[in-house]
């Protein structure tokens, strides 16, 4: 079970701030399961705004954390490296749900297993925790899509 720190994490993941939603994955068992942390701080850049007079972690970035969280396993598992001419983004979010706000000064534990996967699409069920209690969790599918680069 390999920890990755955060330059590893970047190595596998082409979101960088503010939207890099991982900062160290834990756990990583290739064709399994990833636990990575996010640590939810204060100076996130969308707290200013969500909510002024009580901070909350939108929920959509619960869900970004998941995808990024599960991209770093599909290319673990593979054994690749994104490159500039890949993406790897959403294809649906099933029954996701919102157990608890996540607030300033928690770190959320995101733990992603692979349900199955065709060609290139992948299915994963996930679930945040913050001290051990769920505070989402999701059914989520990605997928992982080349395109041209301009002069190719």
């Amino acid at each position: 079970m390999a920890e990755m720190d955060v330059y590893e994490v970047l190595e596998h993941l082409p979101q960088r701030f503010p939207l890099l939603m991982i900062d160290r994955v834990t756990e990583c068992e290739p064709g399994k399961r990833i636990v990575a942390l996010k640590n939810v701080s204060v100076n996130e850049p969308y707290f200013p705004g969500h909510f002024p007079q009580r901070p909350i972690m939108p929920g959509v970035l619960i869900l970004e954390a998941m995808a990024q969280a599960a991209a770093v396993l599909v290319f673990r598992t593979a054994g690749e490296r994104p490159d500039k001419s890949t993406l790897y983004y959403y294809a649906g979010i099933d029954n996701a749900r919102f157990r608890k706000p996540v607030i300033p000064g928690d770190q959320l534990e995101i733990e992603v297993a692979i349900m199955w996967s065709k060609r290139s699409i992948w299915k994963f069920t996930c679930a945040a925790r913050v001290d051990g209690t769920v505070v989402a969790e999701a059914e989520i599918l990605c997928t992982q899509r080349s395109f041209a680069q301009e002069g190719e």
